[in-house]
């Protein structure tokens, strides 16, 4: 890991994933080799991966959602409206696709698109590489989210302060969406 590393309970970035999880080398970690922050957070899902994946591939800023607390995420100006059904209109997705992260954040690219298996996205400033991966779990399936983020562009202690709000604040966030998709994917499984 780059810069000073912070002590932090290690459940804020790892809820929910067993520990194989966590040490998993997972298609897209190549794209950001040595990252300041990695969160694997893992949730099991009661329905099949063909389930899940309609839900992913719809996600994103004036699309489905994040499926997280809207309210904040529209507090950044990010446009998030958290669908409660399958969008057909947004269920072609593909390789190279960009998808806006709101009107002024960075614009995140498909790197790997891999159906019922694996979404990956990599911002345009290559500082975040966010993957989805879904495990078949018996008859259900493990929903996998895996954040690799570089903090380059915030040297000193603008990074330790980034690190000391983003780590918790993002456990909030993404244990939410985790938990949205999971309650969706059960619903209309």
């Amino acid at each position: 890991m780059n810069g000073t590393v912070l002590r932090r309970p290690r459940r804020w970035l790892t809820w929910g994933a067993t520990a194989a999880e966590v040490d998993a080398t997972l298609p897209g970690d190549e794209f950001l080799a040595d990252p300041d922050i990695v969160s694997t957070r893992a949730v099991t899902v009661d329905a099949p991966p063909e389930a899940v994946w309609p839900w992913l591939v719809q996600m994103g800023s004036g699309r489905g959602g994040a499926y997280t607390y809207d309210w904040i995420e529209n507090l950044f100006g990010l446009d998030m409206h958290s669908a409660d059904r399958i969008l057909p209109q947004f269920q072609q997705l593909a390789g190279g696709d960009e998808l806006p992260l709101g009107r002024n954040g960075p614009a995140m690219r498909v790197e790997i698109l891999d159906p019922r298996r694996t979404l990956v996205f990599r911002s345009a400033d290559g500082a975040w590489v966010w993957g989805f991966h879904l495990r078949r779990y018996g008859a259900g399936t493990r929903l996998i989210s895996r954040n690799r983020i570089s903090l380059a562009e915030r040297p000193g202690p603008g990074r330790a302060a980034y690190r000391m709000v983003m780590e918790p604040g993002s456990l909030v966030m993404e244990r939410r969406m985790l938990l949205g998709i999971k309650q969706r994917a059960e619903r209309t499984s």
